[in-house]
């Protein structure tokens, strides 16, 4: 969990209390204004939540390339220059 996670849950249940309050009362700008602070937290939260699950699948990758670099650095710069080869043809035209 991050911390857009948190505060987008903490908004949308803010805003929840706010439409609850001005259902109540009456109050129509209050019971708007609760709709949109849960809508700005769901936002949020799922935000927070699909930066989570980026991290948590590209992470591993990336340590798993750090790893291969250490241990086999001249494979690696020879993967690394076939790549660019390959790009620099793509955005010629080739």
């Amino acid at each position: 969990m991050n911390i857009d996670t948190l505060t987008g849950s903490a908004t949308n249940l803010g805003g929840k209390l706010k439409e609850g309050i001005g259902a109540a009362t009456g109050n129509e700008k209050l019971r708007g204004e609760g709709k949109a602070d849960q809508l700005g937290g769901t936002v949020q939260k799922t935000y927070g939540d699909a930066k989570n699950a980026v991290e948590g699948s590209v992470g591993p990758l990336i340590d798993e390339a750090r790893r291969f670099i250490r241990e086999r650095p001249f494979a690696a710069a020879t993967l690394g220059g076939v790549l660019a080869i390959a790009i620099i043809n793509t955005l010629r035209g080739k």
